[in-house]
């Protein structure tokens, strides 16, 4: 193409994809054929001159999440687009609509489901459709029963998910995390609390996100953890929780002490599960989602372009 033809093929293109122009109208203004006019637009496409981006909230960034599968040796990995908000309430429920259509595309579809609780799983059961399954039971992963008035999401977003799934939900009736290993020891030994945690274990599918070391976690508001401890916690090594377990970077627990005081499926279960389904957005949690990716603690992973995009680029510069 000579100079002058490739600024012929911006100027259609311009006049074509910004302007809106038919390809009548852009021969009559360049005083060429509606022909050329066609030719130009294909040449400035296959120039490069032309980028076409579909940015509806639902797109999906296909090759980051072929990439995401490739580098991480993930099952699966959806990605939707980032609209320039940042790690915004709006980026969160874009990710956990992605989550909630996904869940109904998953053959065979779950008899069983295993959920953890806090804002985005909430948010993920409320945008959830009606008879996105039928006849999940929903069992809750952790324990979520509030230690102070602000009311606990996990018992609302268990039953969430099985009414709108036309099952039924198996509550964990036990705080996240107790005072005492005595106290936790003696509510496992429960026959009734052993019971949803065996069926949370063997669940055929397990839901789940990851909390930050910051007082905005849900874990502080709920009053599990004080925002000195957290100091604590982040001191030693933490980057977010994972089921009310913080861990380091390498995806361990980094206070044995903690661990030993927590109510729920240990992550080990997370590694061994054909179907552990990790939604994580925002670029806050950039930390705790390249640990979650690269220590095996999810085999599908929901997030958004910019965090893909941040895992990628930084697993290649290691």
């Amino acid at each position: 193409m000579t100079e002058e033809d490739e600024i012929l093929a911006v100027k259609a293109a311009e006049l074509y994809y910004e302007s809106d122009k038919t390809q009548g109208e852009i021969a009559a203004l360049l005083q060429i054929t509606r022909w050329k006019v066609g030719r130009l637009i294909a040449q400035a496409r296959e120039s490069g001159f032309v980028r076409i981006e579909i940015v509806h909230p639902r797109a999906r960034r296909q090759p980051l999440e072929r990439a995401l599968r490739d580098r991480f040796g993930l099952r699966d990995a959806v990605v939707v687009p980032g609209l320039g908000e940042g790690d915004t309430d709006a980026l969160r429920g874009r990710v956990a609509l992605a989550a909630a259509e996904y869940l109904s595309t998953i053959r065979p579809a779950p008899r069983s489901l295993g959920v953890s609780w806090g804002r985005t799983m909430h948010e993920v059961a409320s945008q959830a459709k009606q008879g996105w399954a039928n006849g999940v039971n929903v069992v809750q992963l952790n324990g979520g029963v509030s230690l102070n008035r602000r009311a606990s999401s996990a018992a609302n977003t268990a039953v969430m998910l099985a009414q709108k799934g036309g099952g039924s939900a198996s509550m964990l009736p036990s705080p996240a995390i107790l005072e005492r290993v005595e106290t936790k020891r003696a509510i496992e030994s429960d026959r009734t609390v052993r019971g949803v945690l065996d069926m949370a274990a063997a669940a055929s599918v397990l839901l789940f996100s990851a909390g930050l070391v910051e007082k905005s976690s849900v874990l502080v508001e709920t009053g599990y953890i004080s925002a000195a401890y957290l100091d604590e916690l982040r001191d030693k090594g933490a980057v977010g929780d994972v089921l009310g377990r913080f861990v380091d970077a390498n995806g361990f627990p980094v206070d044995p002490a903690l661990e030993e005081r927590t109510v729920g499926i240990g992550l080990d279960v997370l590694r061994a599960a054909k179907w552990a389904i990790a939604v994580i957005a925002g670029e806050t949690k950039h930390d705790i989602c390249r640990a979650v990716v690269t220590n095996g603690l999810c085999s599908v992973l929901i997030t958004d372009e910019l965090t893909a995009e941040h895992l990628i680029d930084d697993s290649l510069c290691r």
